[in-house]
């Protein structure tokens, strides 16, 4: 019976990735969110290794900076020169010395491989007693891969497609580049390679080889979810991997409970945590560890980068980040929340407003074409159209107040730093720099003038002066300043 232990697991990321015509090395490029390495190092946390290695090469800063920030318990190892998968793997075994047991070795650039799969491969590895366990699939198009050259169970060559002949380039069952050592085999192994071949690289697969020359059992586990298997090296293939792992994240949630109203529109990242009974619908994108509570509705062409969403609030249209929408809020459309946005229980965000760093209390309001920014607005609140948050004054930015049941009148400026006390008005049009109190109507506009003949002196002429006559007037009447008009909504 096979205890699954495993002592080490080598992942390697060291190639140039020439194919991705790319200043960013080949295994940070992203597949659902998250880096090509982060899944392998994620794949690879599955199996609990005692030591975990990755093998580095091409853009080693960029790799190991990242590698400190997603996984710092990993071990790092660098290949000086590009000699092939052989001379890879021998750089990283230095790094764990005389360990014994079973070794691992994967890639740091087949993001489908999933945890499950490591530890099947071990499993098969450590019951079939094999010295060496390779990882195979049977693929529609073989082509540029390694092919598994049997005998019934037993593997007895890897022949990469290089070196293939004919009849051997027909064969359809794949090296998927995964393997389970017997450590003490992988290391002599590894001590008898040569650059042989047309490459003139140290293979990996040859230790294959010398296993078989001296007795040792090779088998293979064979992958039936074969595109788990599949690499990346050029761009279009990180779009179809890409792809694919969306259609497989997207069909975990829907049989989770979630309904995805159109699944060819709507993309979800590997960290995205969603509850039961959430809708979303067409044109939606969850990135980074949002969360979406049990009955919000997301959705159409909404994009949501580390947002928390509440128990059915409804997100519609929408650009966020970094933000929190409570619990039967709503937001949108064509809304902009910025980092530090947080929309409380019950409240709104409207129709072409964008929000940074504001907190909204609970039922407050901001419904429609408001800047606000740096603000704190108390339950209740009500902002009206085109209110500005003036949080800037060129050298810092100040936060303002709104208080809680206050009410401000559209196409005001507030001027932070500013405080509108609780239970306050404000008149539209203002321009506020002082506190208002709690109880006060706040004012600042200049008193609205009413010039008589105005369109007959300098719009003669004009469809506007033909009505003013057709009403029978010229303009010559006065008007006044009605104080009860200072509010509109």
């Amino acid at each position: 019976m096979a205890d699954e232990t495993v002592s080490a697991v080598i992942i390697l990321a060291a190639g140039f990735g020439t194919r991705m015509k790319s200043a960013r090395p080949k295994v940070l490029h992203e597949v659902a969110g998250r880096s090509m390495i982060a899944h392998a190092i994620n794949a690879a946390n599955a199996l609990a290794p005692q030591r975990l290695v990755v093998v580095l090469g091409h853009e080693r800063e960029m790799v190991a900076q990242h590698l400190s920030d997603i996984a710092p318990h990993v071990q790092l190892a660098f290949q000086e020169q590009m000699l092939g998968t052989g001379d890879a793997v021998r750089v990283g075994q230095s790094v764990i010395s005389e360990i014994s047991g079973t070794i691992v070795v994967t890639s740091g650039d087949v993001p489908l491989l999933e945890g499950e799969t490591l530890r099947e491969l071990v499993r098969t590895h450590q019951l079939s007693d094999n010295a060496i366990t390779v990882m195979t699939a049977v693929v529609p198009n073989p082509d540029g891969y390694g092919r598994i050259v049997r005998e019934q169970d037993r593997v007895t060559a890897i022949v990469e497609q290089l070196d293939a002949n004919a009849d051997q380039k027909l064969i359809n069952e794949i090296n998927a580049g995964i393997y389970a050592f017997d450590a003490q085999v992988l290391r002599e192994g590894l001590a008898q390679l040569a650059p042989i071949n047309t490459q003139g690289e140290l293979y990996l697969t040859d230790v294959i080889a010398f296993a078989n020359a001296n007795g040792h059992k090779v088998g293979a586990y064979q992958l039936l979810d074969y595109q788990q298997a599949e690499g990346v090296n050029d761009r279009i293939q990180l779009a179809a991997r890409n792809a694919e792992m969306n259609s497989r994240i997207l069909r975990r949630w829907m049989l989770a409970g979630v309904t995805i109203v159109d699944p060819a529109t709507t993309w979800i990242g590997a960290e995205v945590d969603l509850a039961p009974d959430v809708t979303l619908k067409p044109g939606t994108s969850l990135e980074g560890a949002t969360s979406v509570a049990a009955g919000a509705v997301v959705g159409p062409d909404t994009t949501l980068i580390d947002v928390e969403v509440g128990e059915n609030a409804e997100v519609v249209r929408t650009h966020a980040s970094l933000s929190v929408i409570d619990a039967d809020a709503k937001v949108g459309p064509f809304s902009y929340l910025r980092p530090g946005t947080i929309v409380g229980e019950g409240a709104k965000i409207g129709a072409f407003v964008e929000a940074k760093n504001a907190q909204l209390g609970a039922g407050a309001k901001v419904p429609h074409l408001t800047y606000c920014g740096d603000a704190v607005v108390g339950a209740g609140a009500n902002i009206g159209a085109g209110t500005i948050f003036a949080n800037y004054d060129g050298t810092s930015k100040s936060v303002s107040h709104v208080g809680e049941g206050s009410f401000v009148g559209s196409n005001s400026v507030l001027v932070a730093p500013v405080t509108i006390a609780a239970g306050a008005y404000v008149g539209a049009g203002s321009v506020i720099t002082r506190k208002v109190e709690s109880g006060q109507l706040g004012v600042a506009r200049s008193q609205q003038r009413n010039i008589a003949g105005w369109v007959d002196s300098h719009r003669a002429g004009t469809v506007t002066q033909e009505a003013a006559h057709k009403c029978g007037q010229s303009g010559d009447n006065s008007s006044r300043s009605d104080d009860e008009t200072l509010i509109t909504e």
